[in-house]
């Protein structure tokens, strides 16, 4: 992965003390903006989910640096969203719904760069994710 590893450490480590609230945002927005993926968390104790959510995000951020382990978790981690019915049209509303979280939380710092930034990692992440399928 070539991505701008340090505006994505920085901006991610403005984002950790709000991460219970940005995790619970992240769902708001999601089943707001795409109601058709709600039936997938029908079974799904959210409050878990959350910390399932910041678990990936601190993973992909705690090693961006080092791509073979970051690419196997995340192959991993794809494969266990087939089995949550997870399709590959749903990784574009996660990444739109992830980035308009990220702006809301970070505000004025959410900037073109950190936009770019962000944008890229998802994509990649998706990318290396739906290997895993």
């Amino acid at each position: 992965m070539s991505l701008n590893v340090e505006v994505l450490e920085q901006s991610f480590a403005q984002i950790k003390p709000h991460s219970t609230e940005f995790a619970a945002s992240f769902y708001d927005n999601l089943f707001a903006d795409y109601p058709d993926v709600q039936p997938l968390f029908a079974h799904t104790n959210m409050v878990e989910q959350r910390k399932h959510l910041l678990s990936a995000l601190v993973l992909v951020v705690e090693n961006l640096r080092k791509s073979d382990v970051l690419n196997q978790a995340l192959r991993g981690l794809g494969a266990r969203h087939l089995e949550y019915s997870v399709l590959p049209e749903h990784y574009p509303m996660i990444g739109a719904t992830l980035l308009k979280t990220f702006e809301y939380y970070l505000g004025d710092d959410w900037n073109p760069e950190v936009k770019q930034a962000w944008t890229d990692a998802y994509s990649e992440i998706a990318q290396v994710m739906q290997q895993g399928l």
